[in-house]
């Protein structure tokens, strides 16, 4: 007889549902398994021989042929030794086919029983909703990541014999997690980094505050010691905080690439990936023979921070084109194609020029022409087409760095503002699918970004000054759009757009 348990794999972020198919043969005692397994699923024939054994249960003396259905999609992991191993105690007659019907199977076993932990449990767990499976055996240890699911009856369970137990003596208690209380819980954290410690920039700081409002992609542009890169730190803190749906997305990410944290089964802040110049076009977009999500998809939702952007590789950095410009990166492989999603927004920070001294008005820049020009050219035009908002970011005068009783603004300050402007946006997108004003189509520009006569005149002037290409001249407007949500106005007036205007530099423009 073949006996059959259901479980899933994940190819990107997607799962797939597979089926766990045993059967015998009277031979030489043996295991093998088909199904275009790698050697992790190879390798858990010793694994579940041991665990059974070790759990106090009998192995068939017989050769056990294990088949993942369909064949066609690669298997990679650990977590089909639990299914694996039901299907054999099935076989042995433990467990019966009425016992695991309908249920699925997700974890690693140990030579004692004991069951491990996987990654992606999270999104597993989501796509065998999809298919129809509403009860789940997972480990211990992924038990509140799995309860993220709604809808889904989770059993967390520590050993093999707790599975069996479940159907023959002792049910196992499902494990139950209310999202609410870890995302509110979230908003209370402290941040090391805040606005309150940064002396002076108070242009740098309101033009921060339009991109968290926004979502938009800014770049910071100034003198050594200047402030750039502790801004760019104390920036997460005025995040507004992530929503369900977000949060659940960026959780499924970070759970398929093994970084989710054992005592926290929910992402409740905005990622903020700092990444060094020496990172690898790889490293920050994803890939490899089988592709991994990059340093842009673990920024999901959140900040990516490139310091001393100019240091980077310019085919590293030119590879950021696509994916700032459709929120998603597509990782193409001779066998297969996998899609992450990299909705993030860009903080960059550069010197203006190899010196770092261009426009101080202390000290004397001793570059060339050539040298700036070279300098500056690492940064392609398409790719500061994509960037919101790039600002000059000047060297603090002796007052403002020696005034250690004026007491800035705070980031909980700064952050209730964002907050704000974020629940307009959301309110105003609820039907379109998206969360801020910098993830708007054409379609929904015209929609949503309407201007009047002074506003239009303003733009045609701005236009022809400036020779402004149709995907600036978006920004601008969805930049205008967000000055306006933080002002509290339903409309965008000429105001919105001078000041949008202002927040490119001299050089860009």
């Amino acid at each position: 007889m073949v006996c059959k348990a259901i479980t899933a794999t994940t190819i990107g972020l997607d799962a797939y549902k597979i089926e766990v198919e045993v059967d015998t043969v009277n031979s030489i005692p043996a295991i093998i398994i088909v199904g275009l397994p790698d050697n992790a699923v190879s390798e858990a024939k010793e694994r579940i021989r041991s665990a059974i054994k070790n759990s106090g249960y009998t192995f068939p003396r017989t050769k056990v042929i294990i088949n993942l259905a369909p064949a066609d999609i690669k298997k990679e992991g650990t977590f089909f030794d639990l299914p694996m191993a039901v299907c054999i105690l099935e076989e042995e007659g433990i467990l019966t086919e009425d016992n695991i019907k309908d249920c699925a199977f997700i974890g690693e076993l140990s030579l004692d029983g004991s069951l491990r932990g996987v990654n992606g449990v999270l999104p597993i767990v989501a796509g065998l909703k999809q298919s129809g499976i509403t009860t789940v055996f997972v480990p211990s240890e992924n038990a509140k990541e799995a309860a993220l699911v709604q809808g889904v009856t989770v059993y967390g369970a520590a050993h093999l014999r707790d599975v069996v137990g479940h159907f023959t003596e002792s049910p196992i208690t499902p494990t139950v997690v209310n999202i609410e209380e870890y995302l509110n819980k979230a908003q209370n954290e402290e941040y090391i980094y805040d606005f309150k410690d940064v002396k002076g920039q108070q242009k740098a700081k309101k033009a921060l505050e339009i991109a968290a409002a926004g979502g938009h992609n800014i770049l910071m542009s100034g003198s050594p010691g200047s402030g750039k890169t502790l801004m760019a730190k104390c920036f997460a803190s005025i995040l507004p905080p992530l929503e369900m749906e977000e949060a659940l997305e960026l959780t499924k990410i970070y759970s398929v690439n093994g970084l989710l944290s054992k005592d926290e089964p929910l992402m409740t802040k905005r990622p903020y990936r700092p990444v060094h110049h020496t990172a690898s076009a790889i490293g920050i977009i994803g890939g490899g023979s089988t592709p991994k999500a990059g340093e842009i998809t673990l920024a999901h939702r959140g900040v990516l921070f490139l310091d001393e952007i100019v240091e980077f590789p310019r085919n590293v950095l030119e590879t950021l084109r696509q994916p700032l410009e459709d929120g998603y990166v597509v990782i193409s492989r001779a066998k297969s194609s996998v899609v992450y999603p990299s909705k993030f927004m860009l903080v960059g920070a550069m010197n203006p020029c190899p010196c770092g001294f261009l426009g101080d008005v202390e000290k004397q820049c001793t570059c060339t022409d050539v040298q700036i020009q070279r300098y500056k050219s690492r940064l392609s035009g398409p790719l500061l087409d994509r960037i919101d908002m790039i600002i000059d970011v000047p060297r603090l005068t002796a007052d403002e760095l020696l005034n250690i009783k004026t007491t800035s603004e705070s980031s909980a300050q700064i952050r209730e503002r964002v907050i704000k402007a974020r629940k307009i946006q959301a309110q105003r997108y609820k039907d379109e699918g998206i969360f801020t004003n910098s993830e708007l189509n054409a379609k929904q520009l015209k929609k949503y970004c309407a201007l009047d006569s002074d506003a239009e005149k303003l733009m045609h002037i701005a236009a022809a000054k400036y020779q402004l290409s149709g995907r600036k001249y978006s920004r601008i407007l969805k930049l205008a759009r967000t000055i306006a949500d933080l002002a509290g106005d339903k409309d965008i007036t000429s105001i919105h757009i001078s000041q949008a205007l202002q927040y490119r530099s001299e050089s860009d423009n």
